[in-house]
């Protein structure tokens, strides 16, 4: 079973557009398997993508999410609070089959739908965290685990693989994502601010100091303490990146080579910590080699990107011409398709 979380410590790298368009493509290219996706993000873009778009989605986010109990995370989250140290096996219970309100994605893709609620319920999940037994931080952090479990068993099926979209925020939400997942993909953006997210993610997730005297975090700690699994990095991915004008195009060069240097320093002195790809392949012997393998470039589409959005239609399905969605009419070209359809497909077709 592969559980792939999507995080950076930085919003606006286009987390959740990557979420929507792996998991549709990989669905799409995987139809013996069942594809599970789970928004641990309350803001639920990743969700509102998948269900149908700005429009439709939205509709069916209030649909899922106000029904009793709600058809969504913070459904299964509240079971959780109930019942914080003994799993209630309730997870199969929040799952929707996603092709059942957007006919643009595949059959075979669920969803267990994001919340904002789920922001209003994490001072009682941090409270458990503490509250309960001696080990009572790590009982907790494996509630997403017990979820996937939960799903896995209801359908009967050996192997399943999983996407989680999470948080940009390191809050509990985030940290029970990062548990529970086995491969970590980072998307990030041609910016300076990236650079530090990413140092960001290698600090607080697996313990890579920046300076001298930094403080670990309590998650690297109680991870250690309690010798849970932590995510191995399985891609970095430059999201959406747009070629401009040649000095516009040569600073975000060097972004990426800058975030490519910090990543690269952690597999020096870290090899342990990548998950090296496909399975059976020898580890890199060089820095070539390291890029061909860990980092990831997807070109940004421009208006494709916002339609494919915007009206819960995957890149990969959405076709040239005009499109009309929230009272707006765009065209999309078959030159935006050509950016980013084959950056997708390549980029999935490595996702094991």
């Amino acid at each position: 079973m592969s559980v792939y979380a999507l995080w950076n410590n930085k919003g606006g790298v286009g987390k959740s557009y990557l979420t929507f368009q792996v998991a549709c493509e990989y669905a799409r290219t995987h139809p013996d398997q069942r594809v599970l996706i789970i928004d641990l993000c309350p803001q639920a873009n990743s969700s509102s993508m998948l269900l149908g778009g700005m429009v439709n989605g939205e509709v069916v986010i209030e649909q899922l999410s106000g029904s009793s109990p709600a058809k969504t995370i913070s459904g299964y989250i509240n079971d959780r609070i109930m019942s914080p140290y003994v799993n209630p096996h309730s997870g199969s219970l929040y799952v929707s089959k996603v092709n059942d309100y957007n006919a643009y994605v595949p059959d075979n893709l669920y969803i267990i739908c994001g919340d904002e609620e789920l922001e209003m319920q994490s001072s009682q999940v941090q409270l458990a965290c503490t509250a309960g037994p001696a080990d009572s931080w790590r009982i907790v952090h494996t509630w997403i685990r017990d979820l996937i479990e939960d799903v896995r068993k209801s359908w009967d099926q050996r192997e399943i693989t999983v996407f989680l979209d999470c948080n940009p925020s390191f809050t509990i939400y985030t940290e029970l994502a990062m548990s529970a997942s086995d491969r970590l993909l980072i998307p990030f953006s041609a910016d300076g601010s990236s650079k530090r997210a990413v140092r960001s993610v290698l600090s607080l997730v697996y313990g890579i100091l920046r300076k001298p005297g930094q403080i670990q975090s309590e998650f690297y700690l109680n991870s250690q303490q309690y010798r849970m699994k932590l995510p191995m990095i399985y891609s970095y991915i430059g999201n959406r990146l747009t070629q401009m004008n040649n000095s516009s195009a040569s600073a975000f060069k060097n972004v990426v080579m800058d975030i490519f240097n910090e990543v690269f320093k952690v597999w020096q002195n870290n090899p342990a910590l990548f998950y090296v790809h496909p399975t059976g392949e020898p580890a890199p012997t060089s820095r070539q080699g390291f890029r061909r393998m860990f980092e990831e470039q997807i070109n940004d589409a421009n208006t494709a990107s916002v339609v494919s959005g915007a009206m819960g239609i995957p890149i990969c399905r959405l076709t040239a011409g005009q499109k009309s969605f929230a009272g707006r009419t765009v065209i999309v070209n078959q030159s935006q398709l050509e950016k980013q359809q084959p950056n997708i497909a390549d980029f999935v077709s490595k996702i094991e």
